[in-house]
């Protein structure tokens, strides 16, 4: 891990006037004096978590439902252009690597004054959000508030209530908001691509990687993290000022190579089916279509931000979600969430946006986009470090797998996902590889210093 980082160039520690700010900052933060304490908020993140960004509350209202959503106030503590605000521009977002990783702000603020930790009184931008019966959004406002989050949940705990049968009337309405939102999604034909999670469980230092799929409660709670993204998107798209999260629409000849691709599958794409009800068809724990979802990536390449005042983007929307979006509920992770909550607040109190959070926005989006790509590299990085130490001491061994890339112009080499252990690797054929196909691979490579990991197709 420290060799990736030095590889990377990436920050091991914040500099001593960076923290010395930050401790200052999280004993004198700037306070709201709107008091929203006696709000039933909670957090649900996964286990463990200390840089809680979010806490929410939902209820039934006359006929429809109010999402109280509290997002941490980064702002409250960091001025532009102080030693924190200047890391945080060189840094852009968190980096998660298994069981370390590179925050944003020093651990003082992020998992300590600014996180929206169990029974403290914290300053938030507090969204409320009405909905009416079908779901779509009736209501938007944010503003600073004092909150208290009553409980830290996660994700498998929160599950198991629900399907113990909690009284608790609000996971009743979490449940019917999310499903609301996600009938509202397919209507408007957005996607998401269930593909199997691939995850790095870390206990007393030793490394395993496993599939996991995921729990109903994490696309509920998804869900309304999209829809405070929306809300936010439709306030600065109507003044014409903020930042968009954006995803050009799928290229049309990469649609037609996926009818091709699901053909060689043998997977039925009924005639007027569109692309996003024909990925809502595939089975993410069955290997061809995990193969078809793997090729399905391709179209969902080119997203990016765009930053506006007066002129609205050429092409604002994000494909993916068919609807304009931005990054508005993670301040404490993600740079750009800061400026977009900043946004907001002033237009839903129809003031001025502040002239720092306004001069900022030109350069967010070549900053985001830099970040985003570093903590891409640093992810696949340590996942490639993950695989090939799991699997060293198994060189010769034969596996089960599933072809579910074949690479153009070489047929006979491509990846292959073995499910024990959960990995996705590098295959190589004496022949052509076949997409989707069940194969037994040899294990020929796993190398934990290069981070390679590679099979070749048994005999």
């Amino acid at each position: 891990m420290a060799e990736i980082r030095q590889q990377m160039d990436l920050p091991t520690a914040f500099p001593a006037e960076v923290e010395a700010a930050a401790a200052a900052a999280a004993a004198n933060p700037r306070l709201p004096a709107l008091d929203r304490t006696e709000l039933p908020l909670v957090t649900i993140d996964p286990p463990g978590s200390m840089d809680l960004d979010q806490a929410m509350h939902v209820q039934a209202q006359g006929e429809g439902y109010c999402v109280h959503y509290a997002i941490a106030d980064v702002a409250a503590f960091v001025q532009a252009g102080d030693p924190v605000d200047l890391e945080a521009h060189r840094r852009g977002e968190t980096l998660y690597g298994a069981d370390s990783k590179i925050p944003l702000h020093p651990k003082v603020l992020s998992e300590g004054a600014a996180s929206l930790l169990p029974d403290q009184v914290r300053p938030a931008l507090l969204w409320t959000v009405e909905l009416d019966p079908a779901g779509h959004i009736a209501a938007i406002d944010v503003r600073r508030a004092l909150v208290r989050s009553r409980a830290r949940l996660d994700y498998a705990g929160v599950q198991q209530a629900i399907d113990a049968g909690s009284d608790d009337p609000m996971w009743a309405v979490l449940r019917r908001i999310g499903e609301l939102r996600e009938q509202r999604e397919r209507e408007r034909g957005g996607v998401s691509l269930p593909l199997p999670e691939q995850e790095i469980d870390v206990v007393d230092g030793h490394w395993t990687l496993a599939f996991r799929a995921r729990l109903p409660i994490e696309s509920w709670n998804e869900q309304i993290s999209l829809l405070v993204g929306m809300a936010a998107a439709q306030l600065m798209v109507q003044a014409k000022v903020g930042l968009l999260r954006t995803l050009p629409p799928p290229d049309p000849h990469a649609i037609a190579r996926l009818h091709v691709t699901a053909r060689v599958l043998g997977i039925g794409w009924p005639p007027g089916l569109d692309y996003p009800g024909f990925i809502r068809s595939l089975d993410p724990t069955n290997d061809v279509h995990v193969a078809m979802l793997t090729a399905c990536t391709t179209v969902l390449r080119g997203a990016g931000y765009a930053a506006f005042d007066g002129t609205l983007p050429a092409q604002p929307m994000h494909s993916a979600l068919a609807a304009q979006y931005t990054h508005a509920t993670a301040p404490l992770r993600r740079l750009v969430d800061r400026y977009t909550g900043e946004v907001c607040l002033a237009l839903c109190a129809k003031q001025p946006v502040p002239t720092w959070a306004l001069a900022a926005l030109p350069g967010l989006p070549d900053t985001m986009q830099a970040s985003g790509h570093r903590a891409g590299q640093y992810e696949s990085a340590v996942l490639n470090l993950a695989e090939a130490a799991a699997l060293a001491p198994r060189l010769g061994e034969v596996f089960d797998g599933a072809i579910v890339e074949v690479a153009h112009g070489d047929p006979a080499r491509g990846r292959v996902i073995v499910r024990d252990p959960a990995v996705e690797a590098s295959v190589s054929a004496s022949g052509n590889l076949t997409l989707g196909a069940d194969v037994r691979v040899s294990l020929v490579e796993a190398d934990p210093v290069r981070r390679v990991t590679r099979f070749e197709l048994a005999g």
